[in-house]
């Protein structure tokens, strides 16, 4: 538990004291022309002075979902504030950066900011989890920012899990996603391909096969339980290539011999090191037969 709390730092743990219920720190008051007077800590900042955050893991923003959020601003105005720190004569947004590029389309002059001092280090960790926490990215974003806290703050996948309330698996299935074929990666970011359909590609290790099943993907709209059949049949197919290939010319020679003393169908699984053989008997003659010839192999 001491990892976790060092890990964090003070920063995100007063984040979170924002957004939670029993501690509620902002009271507003709503007027006839939607202007809200915002007291405990909240104040009203110019849009023009307030810049993104460049470590924001958020690099993707919907236009058309900006658009409704800002008409939504229009009428009912900006209900959170966002999280800023000041800057020199400037601010810097790192939490909100959605509300606060929504409500420039909106033309709002203004906007209600809680103004906090955070190191580099908190910021960008309160950045990363607070985007996180809300699953505003999308699984890529998701993927590296999960990645990021654990190269430069050494957090394992216990402590990320335990930070966002998700399970160690859901964590370790989010970072895999970040080895598919980058063709691939941008499918999913571009909101082409689901998170499901991504993990099911992540096991095709053959770069040419994983894209095509992306692809085969978002141009039939086929269910992430069809894409998982079709990747069976792809490995199960390499597989079987792959078994034949280690089949060795003495192996094939043994088993034409044996077909032609039993006069049935034998067949070998494995290779030489490893495998087994098969030999098929359709009736009881085929079996007394081949019964016949094994006691004369135990004579000899």
């Amino acid at each position: 538990m001491s990892t976790l709390k060092k890990g964090l730092g003070r920063g995100l743990d007063s984040l979170f004291s924002i957004y939670n219920d029993e501690e509620e720190t902002v009271v507003e008051k709503q007027h006839s022309n939607n202007q809200k007077e915002y007291t405990q800590g909240v104040e009203e900042i110019k849009v023009g002075d307030i810049d993104p955050n460049k470590n924001q893991p958020r690099k993707n923003f919907d236009e058309e979902a900006l658009k409704e959020l800002s008409e939504s601003i229009k009428n009912h105005g900006v209900i959170q504030p966002i999280i800023a720190v000041k800057k020199g004569e400037r601010y810097m947004v790192i939490a909100g950066e959605r509300r606060w590029r929504a409500s420039i389309l909106a033309g709002l002059p203004t906007i209600p900011a809680i103004i906090k001092e955070y190191s580099d280090k908190e910021i960008k960790e309160v950045s990363i989890i607070e985007n996180l926490q809300r699953e505003d990215l999308n699984p890529i974003e998701a993927a590296r920012a999960i990645k990021e806290l654990m190269d430069e703050y050494g957090w394992t996948q216990e402590v990320v899990a335990s930070r966002l309330g998700k399970s160690r698996p859901v964590i370790a299935n989010t970072i895999r996603l970040l080895s598919l074929e980058p063709e691939v990666i941008k499918l999913i970011e571009d909101g082409k391909l689901s998170a499901g359909h991504a993990r099911s590609l992540v096991v095709v290790t053959n770069r040419d096969a994983q894209i095509k099943l992306a692809q085969l993907a978002t141009s039939k709209k086929i269910t992430v339980r069809d894409l998982e059949n079709a990747v069976k049949k792809q490995l199960g197919e390499k597989a079987k290539t792959k078994t034949k290939k280690e089949q060795s010319q003495e192996l094939k020679q043994l088993i034409s011999d044996m077909q032609r003393v039993f006069s049935t169908k034998v067949t070998a699984l494995g290779t030489s090191e490893r495998g087994r053989i098969y030999i098929d008997y359709y009736n009881a003659d085929d079996l007394e037969r081949i019964y016949e010839l094994v006691e004369v192999l135990k004579r000899k």
